[in-house]
This record gives C-alpha cells, structure tokens and sequence, in this order.
C-alpha cells in the first residue's frame, strides 16, 4: 500500500477512542444532543401527528409563539425546565434548539468559467431555464443588478421577494452573498455588456433564462437560523405553482447535531421535494478540517446531510492548460466529504466549479467592504465590466448546480426531482484524476485529496450530456443517495434507509436504468479503489473499518467541525 494511502487511513481512523457525556441526549431521547447547558432560548418542536391542542395547553407550550399545523412544527421560547417539560409531553416528538446557520462561501481573488465547465453551449440559447421559477434562499438580492434582467435586458426577473429575517426588513442583500449566488445560478452577462458597450455573454449564469424568486433567510453577517430557513422552505412550498417554483437552491448549512430523520432543517427540505421541487444544497466547506482526525472526511453539513436533495461539492483549477478545461480540475481542498456522521450517507452527490468565481456585486456591499481586495472588475474587447466580486465555496459551485437543472426542467417539465437528481449523476463527468496534490499559492499549504465516492460522489457537472440523455427513472422511483454499512469487515453501498418506503434507485456497477449502466462496470477510483455494489477500499477494506461508524460518533456539547468561513478559496 502507498505512503499516501497509509496516511489516508491513519487520518481516517476518527475519534473512536474519545468518550464525552451527553447528559440531556442521554436523559430525553426526544431532546437534541447539543441542549447541555441549555439555560434557555428559541426551540423548535416537532410532533408525531397533527399539532395536538392539549400539547399547547401546557405551562411550557404556551411560549410558542408559531405554530404550523401542516408540517407538525412549532417553535417556542423555553428555559431548562420548560425544555424538559416539553420533552415529556407525548405528542412531542423531537426538540432541538433554533440553531444559527451561514453562508458557505470562503474568500480568494481569481476568475472561472462556471458556465464554460458545466458544458453549456454559449452559441445554443434553445435552454436557459425560461419559464422556470427558482427559489433562492440567502442574505437576499439586489434585483436592481443588470444580471436579473430578461435576455432584452428591459424586464426583471425577480419575480417575487420576501424577508423571513427576524430583526430586519429589507428583501435587499446587505451583505451580497445572495447577490452572488443569484448573479452565478441566473446572471444575464449579455445586459452587463451591453452597459459597457460590448456584445458579450460573458459573465453568464447557468440559466440565464429562469424566475428568480427571492427568500431572505440570512442577515447583514450571513448569518441565520433553522427557523427562518424553514419558514422560507415552506412558503417556497406554497409558492410553487404561483410562480412554477420548481428548484430550491440552499448555499447555507450548519453542523450536523442528530439523524437526518430528526433533524429539522432535512425534513423541510423533504416536504420540498416531495412537494415537487428539486433540491440543491452546498455540501460545506470543511475538507481542510481535522479536529476529527478524518482528513476532513466526514465533514458534510446540513441539510446537505439528507439523501433526497443533491449535495454539491467544489471544484478547482491548477491553471495549466487555461480557463473551462475540466481536464485541469481536481476537487477543491475545503470542499466538505462524506460520508455524512451519524446516517452514513454518501455524499456529496456531484461536484461543480466553485472556486474563485466572477459575480456582479456592487462596492456597497457588506462582503465587498469587508475583503476589499476581492473587488475586481474585467474588460472585455476593451469595455470594462464593473462591480465584479471573486468568491470560492460550495455556495458558489451550488448555483451552477441549481441552474442546470433548470435548463432540464424546460426542456421536459415532466421531470420530477428524483428523475432530476438521478440523470445528473448519471451523466456527471468522471474523468477527474484518482489523486491530487494542491498547494494554496497564498498560504503555501499543501493538500493531498483523493477523487473517490466520498469527494467528488458521482463526478463533475455535466450540463451538455444531462440534455443530450433522455432516459428517465420510473416516476415512482426515489433516487435516495446510497449509504454505506459496514459488514464483516467490508464497507458496501446500502439503498435502503429504515422507514422509507418505494422503490430506490441503488447507485452500484451492476444495476442497469434505461439501457445503460448507472455507472459502468469499469469505474475505477484511484489505483485499486472500485465503487459499485461491491465497494472495496484500497487493498483490505481498511478505509471503511476505521471511519467512524454510527454509534461510535460521539458530539460532546460542541459541533466536531467548525462551519466558520475563513476557510480561504485554492488557486
């Protein structure tokens, strides 16, 4: 076995021999596990059935101060004995605290060609996602921008706007992290060219064709909480056919605290999709992170932790061979690994270009006043293109995603998230290198990442081939992304999770959709690492028998890995 796979599965053999005290996940099964030392604050409740009239008759549930009967959540204001209190009652289901999420971007100076290496066509505008209504929640949009005009540059695409900010009211984006993401999943480069003179399409979203329906969840810091996302989730639900809302798209997370099954935040993003909307989450922002000893395996936040939505994970360049080569990619250093703690997910889903990416932003901003140095403008043909801002995160390769799924629902609006989710993988590239050594040119740290199921998960966006195919899932079917069990030693892809019914479509060499192979009976990850359904880690399945499995995973009162955004992009 190689140096570098011996240090792989060194770093991998996580925090088996670390024991911390839980006290309140230990005493209440309903109550999450980061309550210890809760000395009180906002909650959210979650019930078995409908909202039942006696649970909010008691001394602790007459603090709520929202209640939604539909989704069997409600949120409330409790001290320690109030919290337990409520964990008492039996139509409660589950406790957690109304956590505080952000954006998951990092900063860096640079440009990309997200549009170029989603192999969308700059010369074909037949798919731009006219017509299609997509939901983004984030720190807001300046709708004033040039690059949410319709492709006459008269009309704007912001077609509808609301703040669930608790303190704030402006819909507007006073930090610009929003802006950002909706300049990359929707921007109209032609009407930024034709400002300055110039007939280009540079500077262009995915789809640049889409509604842009705007949900204010994250505040002047990029900073917000589970409750305000939910909120948004659920009126994006309620939206849906007003505005034809048929992709959410989530640059945002926070740590993982319990099973997806439990966890709020997943099961907003479930009623979406199974509501109709397809689903895109940033997987985080956590590679570099080794508080686990993991080498930032294992590291994915929420809600890109669920199997129903499609995680995105970022890409790099190594500047060899010039801008939109998807050749000269490798995964980027911080971009955030499975498989997800506790459920053991495989995540992300794809990955797509997310570093040092070009987005109008203007100078006013929060983030454009903060790292001033990120502020940059172009010239094209010699008309300079102003107000330009470099970002690198998932958060920025998480838009590209997004938009490209637009472009399918225009082309067959009969798609259905699932469908969706399934063709992307299926057709995402997967010629990425099996290992990378990457060096960040400001800090001059160096990285070594392998390309496996964990990393990159089915590959690298394809947007020319997710359109070219036209083969579908059954409607019936889930494309549940698999997770991984551990027997006997051997670590496989599972596409069964308990409690969830209806047919799964199992992501493995040997399963056929359609007339082809899911993803050829020849896909071999790095030297000797095969994925399908026999899935082999380096020579003795030692990979899968020192991750930390399930049980095993132990929180103590503080996340195993930090959301924080200081993490800064590769160039």
């Amino acid at each position: 076995m190689s140096i570098q796979k011996f240090a792989l599965l060194g770093a991998i053999s996580a925090i088996l021999s670390v024991a911390q005290d839980v006290p309140w996940h230990k005493k209440h099964d309903k109550v999450a596990p980061d309550f210890a030392g809760w000395e009180g604050g906002r909650v959210i409740v979650q019930f078995h059935d409908s909202v039942d009239a006696r649970a909010l008759s008691t001394k602790s549930a007459r603090r709520y101060s929202k209640v939604n009967a539909e989704t069997r959540m409600a949120e409330a204001r409790v001290d320690a004995a109030g919290l337990a209190e409520l964990a008492d009652q039996p139509e409660v289901a589950y406790i957690t605290p109304d956590r505080e999420l952000g954006a998951t971007q990092s900063f860096k100076i640079g440009i990309h060609e997200v549009r170029a290496l989603a192999k969308i066509d700059p010369n074909d505008d037949t798919y731009t996602g006219r017509g299609v209504g997509v939901a983004i929640l984030d720190s807001g949009i300046d709708s004033s921008y040039l690059s949410f005009r319709n492709d006459t540059c008269t009309a704007n695409r912001v077609v509808y706007s609301q703040n669930f900010v608790p303190g704030e009211t402006t819909t507007g984006d006073p930090y610009g992290h929003g802006t950002h993401v909706a300049g990359i999943l929707a921007g109209q480069g032609i009407c930024l060219g034709k400002a300055a003179g110039a007939n280009t399409s540079d500077f262009s979203g995915t789809a640049t064709g889409v509604n842009i329906v705007n949900l204010r969840v994250l505040n002047r810091t990029g900073r917000g909480t589970d409750s305000a996302v939910i909120a948004a989730i659920d009126r994006a639900i309620a939206l849906r056919s007003t505005y034809n809302i048929r992709v959410l798209s989530l640059s945002l997370g926070r740590p993982i605290r319990e099973t997806f099954t439990q966890d709020p935040l997943c099961q907003a993003v479930e009623r979406a999709w199974k509501a109709g909307i397809f689903v895109v989450v940033a997987a985080g922002n956590n590679g570099r992170d080794n508080s686990m000893r993991t080498s930032g395996y294992s590291t994915i936040t929420s809600p890109g932790n669920d199997p129903y939505v499609l995680t995105v994970g970022a890409t790099r360049q190594a500047w060899s061979t010039g801008f939109g080569v998807r050749e000269d990619h490798t995964i980027a250093s911080y971009s955030s690994k499975g498989p997800t703690l506790l459920d053991q997910v495989v995540k992300p889903d794809l990955v797509a270009a997310g570093n040092l990416v070009h987005a109008q932003l203007l100078p006013s901003a929060g983030l454009s006043q903060t790292y001033p140095d990120n502020v940059t403008s172009a010239t094209i043909n010699g008309f300079p293109i102003p107000n330009l801002f470099q970002l690198s995160g998932t958060s920025m390769a998480t838009p590209a995603v997004a938009g490209v799924a637009a472009l399918l629902i225009q082309k067959d609006s009969t798609l259905t998230p699932d469908q969706i989710k399934a063709r992307l993988m299926k057709t995402a590239w997967k010629g990425l290198p099996p290992t990378a050594s990457i060096t960040d040119r400001s800090t001059k740290q160096s990285f070594a990442v392998q390309h496996d199921i964990f990393t990159i998960g089915a590959g690298m966006v394809d947007a020319g081939a997710a359109l070219i195919n036209a083969e579908k899932i059954p409607a019936t079917s889930r494309a549940l992304s698999p997770r991984v069990i551990r027997s006997n030693g051997q670590v496989r892809l599972s596409n069964t999770y308990p409690g969830i019914t209806g047919v799964n479509v199992v992501w493995g060499s040997n399963v056929v959709w359609g007339s082809n192979v899911v993803w050829g009976s020849n896909v071999v990850w790095g030297e000797n690492v095969v994925w399908g359904s026999n899935v082999v880690w380096g020579e003795s399945n030692t990979f899968g028998s020192n991750v930390v499995w399930g049980s095993n995973i132990v929180w103590g009162e503080s996340s195993p890995f930090s959301e924080s955004l200081a993490v800064r992009g590769d160039n």
